[in-house]
């Protein structure tokens, strides 16, 4: 399950659902509008092997990995979620929700780093 938080913006979740990404999104379809950090990983915690795409820096830390959900943070202009979102889904090492799992990352236009349980290495992935 792919769960947006609130902050991405009304025109890039349109983006999604034209492509066909499914999702659902924190104050909408899940929890309220406002939720803290730490409701939105309780209710991560809930759901079925979520990511979670998120532009709050705040949930690109190494301590928030868990190998139940993955976390993203889209660190581009907000106008460039969608695309990002959809790119990193068709990436090789992220495409399935199982190689999300487990995984805290950033998204940035130069490629994607990340964390992963079970290691503490920072590592990279670069856009094909």
């Amino acid at each position: 399950m792919n769960v947006l938080d609130e902050n991405v913006r009304e025109d890039q979740r349109a983006i999604l659902g034209q492509w066909r990404i499914p999702f659902r999104q924190v104050g909408k379809e899940l929890s309220s509008l406002g939720a803290q950090d730490d409701v939105i990983i309780a209710l991560l915690h809930r759901l079925k092997h979520p990511t979670f795409f998120t532009e709050d820096e705040d949930f690109f830390k190494f301590r928030l990995r868990h190998r139940d959900y993955g976390l993203v943070w889209l660190s581009v202009r907000s106008i460039e979620a969608a695309m990002c979102i959809r790119r990193l889904l068709r990436q090789p090492s992220f495409r399935t929700q199982a190689q999300r799992l487990g995984k805290v990352a950033r998204v940035s236009i130069d490629g994607v780093r990340y964390w992963q349980t079970g290691s503490p290495e920072l590592a990279r992935v670069d856009w094909l």
